[in-house]
């Protein structure tokens, strides 16, 4: 034998590497290339070939989206919900749907486990939707009868799809399916408020309902500067994710409203909702047992929201730092605390969210401990004033579609001039009849009471409630 012409042991290996390189490249062209079905038919039929079973290393990955991930709800759950609820799928059973009064389209939920696949790039990713507590709950329930309160949290998301496509899904599948959602929900945003549910405490601690308040800033009866004002500070406020990351700030805004009540209060914090497309979220803080509780919630409140405290000087007795400065012995028993709001509201934890508003209301805000005002907190303050004439004029035409001037108005601007009349007392008066000259009338006598009232006030040594001041706004710190 010719030893010479045997291959040498370098030119063996260079012919395994490239043989491997060719095998591995053809391995990953085939997975890539070829449908899932496709590639089973072909494993299949070699298979029945050689009357023997190809085993196949399990190519699949899987993405697994739960409800909550630990102490706050999982955004992504609440996206992949829309999105899989929005994909046609014949052997769908069973949906939720719901309609509020105010939209006229139907919205759908999954109802049961359900799945779907779909297809990105010539990508095929199996989606499912899985919920096994609904089908146990239709075959028996607890001994309270009413199952397991906490197992209505226990529904998740699984994305299947072969390994090789893992980077592909993450950096770019997910994020098109975010933006989906995004445009979808944009495309019918319906503003919703949120209130506490009985039992709170899971990551599902809010219920909401659709808000039916229709008060938007051209129905408002503010001032025409105020308002504009307020307006320009609310878009400035969108616009500004980069500038609050580069400052280092949490990308949030505090607004206090304070005035009598009857001045509009309310109504503006819906004006706001409905301006921005941000739903509410009402935070009864006699509700909210302790601090721990109080960061829960905040935790499972989403981004571009509105937090509202109305009446904060009287919905919840917290003791300031006076009360504790006179009480030598701190109270151990008090869970729910003025340290444990100001936390969440300006604290570590207010960066737990971006793109949030803060509203407080209040009827006396003196009443208020000076930490809660401070720009950081409470960014403007807004004060609810009683009525003047250029609030009259946007009530009249709101109210009674007068457009232009009327006669009675000569008469009901110097009445607001010398008394002091709530937009809430106002617009009653305006309700009453269709007919402006009738409406308007006893407007007229109501102010001329109102002054009746005032100067025999003032003829018995009666302080005057002082006239309302105008807004005061800190900026940007």
């Amino acid at each position: 034998m010719n030893l010479n012409r045997l291959p040498s042991q370098a030119t063996v290996y260079a012919t395994y590497a490239s043989v491997s390189s060719t095998v591995m490249l053809l391995r990953a062209t085939f997975h890539q290339i070829v449908p899932h079905q496709v590639q089973q038919y072909i494993i299949s039929a070699i298979s029945r070939c050689f009357h023997r079973p190809i085993v196949v290393e399990n190519s699949q990955f899987t993405l697994l989206v739960e409800k909550s991930d630990g102490i706050s709800q999982n955004h992504l759950y609440d996206i992949f919900e829309t999105y899989m609820s929005t994909k046609p799928n014949p052997a769908t059973k069973c949906l939720k749907i719901s309609q509020s009064q105010r939209d006229h389209k139907i919205t759908t939920k999954l109802a049961q486990s359900e799945t779907l696949t779909d297809f990105y790039q010539g990508i095929e990713i199996t989606w499912e939707f899985i919920c096994p507590e609904l089908e146990e709950a239709s075959g028996k329930k607890n001994s309270q009868g009413s199952g397991d309160a906490m197992k209505k949290w226990k529904h998740w998301f699984e994305l299947r799809f072969e390994k090789v496509h893992k980077e592909m899904i993450l950096d770019s599948y997910i994020p098109f399916v975010m933006r989906e959602v995004h445009s979808m929900k944009n495309a019918k945003r319906v503003v919703r408020l949120h209130t506490l549910a009985e039992g709170y405490g899971g990551p599902g601690c809010w219920d909401s309902i659709t808000l039916e308040h229709s008060s938007t800033f051209e129905t408002l009866a503010m001032e025409p500067t105020e308002k504009k004002a307020l307006i320009d500070d609310l878009d400035l406020f969108v616009k500004r994710r980069d500038f609050f990351k580069k400052v280092g700030r949490a990308w949030k805004r505090g607004y206090l409203l304070y005035g009598p009540p009857g001045t509009g209060k309310s109504s503006l914090v819906a004006a706001i909702a409905n301006y921005l497309k941000f739903d509410i979220y009402d935070l009864q803080l006699m509700n909210v047992s302790s601090d721990s509780w109080l960061r829960r919630l905040l935790l499972a409140t989403p981004n571009q929201s509105i937090l509202v405290c109305e009446d904060i000087d009287c919905s919840v007795d917290l003791p300031d730092r006076k009360s504790r400065a006179r009480n030598a012995k701190p109270n151990h028993d008090l869970k729910f605390t003025l340290s444990g709001l100001l936390n969440c509201i300006d604290g570590i934890w207010s960066s737990c969210g971006d793109e949030r508003i803060i509203i407080f209301t209040t009827n006396n805000k003196d009443k208020l401990d000076d930490a809660l005002l401070r720009p950081g907190r409470m960014d403007m303050h807004i004060h609810m004033s009683y009525l003047k004439m250029n609030g009259f004029k946007t009530l009249a035409s709101t109210y009674l579609d007068i457009k232009n001037e009327h006669w009675r108005f000569r008469e009901i601007e110097e009445l607001l001039g010398s008394v002091q009349v709530t937009p809430a007392e106002v617009a009653e008066e305006l309700m009453k009849t269709s007919d402006a000259d009738v409406c308007l009338g006893g407007l007229v006598d109501l102010l001329n009471e109102k002054k009746k009232k005032k100067k025999k006030r003032t003829t018995h040594g009666v302080d005057i409630i002082p006239q309302a001041k105008e807004m005061n706004t800190n900026g940007y710190c």
